[in-house]
């Protein structure tokens, strides 16, 4: 199940970010086997920006 914290940053990655799916499904995998944050775990292995990193962190907080 996916929690409310997460269905926000999902909704904001693929709405303002074009992410797409089966990228943030990748990414929510990696998170979960590497036990790190799925924003981090994007902008680490390249799939988002610093930039749009730093767009995440400002639309969650």
């Amino acid at each position: 199940m996916i929690s409310d914290p997460n269905r926000k940053i999902i909704s904001f990655l693929v709405d303002e970010i074009g992410l797409l799916e089966s990228s943030i499904e990748l990414g929510i995998k990696l998170s979960i086997k590497n036990n790190t944050p799925l924003p981090i775990l994007l902008w680490r292995y390249g799939i988002i920006t610093i930039e749009e990193l730093d767009q995440l962190y400002t639309f969650l907080f």
